[in-house]
């Protein structure tokens, strides 16, 4: 038997009705909210889960150019981030050894001194290579000084900001044999005197040293300023007796951190070499950008920079190796070394080549 029509249980069930759609729709929206934290969290993890690699590089405003696009998110990765860190040389030296970075720049010639005390490196770029205008080693004095020639500065004192640097073995090796100056330290035709980089055209000027061989941005500022004089550009003249141009540092990192992620470290690479094009690409832009970070350059010193002081290649050339090689077999020749590595065993097979 059918219940009685009742208009307040009709009433009731329109309200169940409307109810039930309220409650499917607030499931609904908790549903896609749901899956939209699910996703967001899953983006999350992925963050997470990125491997990181520290780098530490000297610290140079040049050099802020060049990771500029990776510090300005310009170039990024889904598998790496890259941990950054300027340092001072005696900063690299010493954390060279401590392996405490995954990718350290070092000069060229700590790779056959690191070999001599037990501690493999391994090349993943170059780093400081000659630019094609190769004024990056000269040796500069004051326009108004009597010194026309080399032959003129000998007896004399000569600043450098580190005797035992690459660059300082290179710009030796010129004078050496191209110039047939006598440049040893002792009982040599000059006198060579370590002065710290920031002091180096001070010296100059003031004459606590009748020559200088300056670091990039007191070289640009020297030029500009009309008040000094080079006596030879050192990068030429070694670009003339070997066929390469000079390269003093590089990228390496240590045989057991290749062997544990050896495609993070491609990856780095790839980061590397794409911020290094990002800035040759845009050089206006990037010098514009660090010049506003530091007051010790100007935004057209950049350009400058990459064109006739140095260049930073992110990859390894033939002509990288045959550098390599030669201040090696010269530094032999010069008695600093006693042996000559083998370039190939040091480069990392992965390497970027160019």
């Amino acid at each position: 038997m059918a219940p009685p029509i009742d208009g307040g249980n009709l009433r009731r069930t329109g309200k169940e009705g409307k109810l039930m759609k309220k409650r499917s729709l607030l499931g609904r929206v908790a549903q896609l909210a749901g899956v939209a934290m699910v996703a967001a969290l899953a983006g999350l993890s992925q963050a997470a889960a990125k491997e990181k690699i520290s780098y530490a590089y000297l610290a140079d405003p040049a050099l802020e150019g060049i990771l500029y696009g990776i510090k300005s998110g310009k170039v990024t990765s889904d598998l790496i981030e890259i941990e950054a860190s300027a340092l001072q040389i005696p900063a690299l030296i010493s954390s060279t050894p401590a392996k405490k970075y995954d990718v350290i720049m070092n000069a060229v010639m700590a790779i056959p001194f690191a070999k001599k005390r037990g501690l493999d490196l391994v090349v993943l770029s170059s780093a400081l290579r000659s630019a094609p205008g190769r004024e990056g080693a000269g040796i500069w004095v004051k326009k108004d000084s009597p010194y026309k020639t080399l032959a003129d500065l000998k007896g004399k004192k000569i600043g450098s900001y580190s005797l035992r640097a690459t660059g300082t073995t290179w710009i030796r090796i010129a004078l050496w044999k191209k110039h047939g100056i006598n440049v040893s330290y002792k009982g040599g035709d000059y006198e060579w005197v370590q002065i710290p980089a920031p002091a180096l055209l001070t010296s100059l000027e003031t004459g606590n040293v009748d020559a200088a061989t300056l670091i990039h941005s007191q070289a640009y500022k020297a030029r500009n300023s009309g008040d000094y004089r080079v006596l030879t550009w050192t990068s030429k003249d070694n670009f003339e007796l070997f066929g390469a141009d000079t390269l003093s540092a590089v990228n390496v990192t240590y045989p057991e951190k290749l062997k544990a992620r050896p495609e993070a470290f491609k990856e780095f690479n790839r980061m590397l070499h794409e911020s290094v094009q990002y800035a040759v690409n845009n050089p206006d832009q990037v010098g514009a950008a660090i010049a506003k970070q530091t007051a010790k350059i100007t935004a057209d010193y950049f350009k400058a920079w990459l064109k006739d002081y140095s260049y930073f290649p992110g990859v390894v050339s033939e002509a990288d190796k045959k550098a390599m090689t030669t201040v090696w077999t010269m530094s032999k020749e010069m008695g600093i070394l006693k042996k000559v590595p083998d370039v190939n065993a040091v480069i990392w097979k992965h390497a970027i080549t160019e």
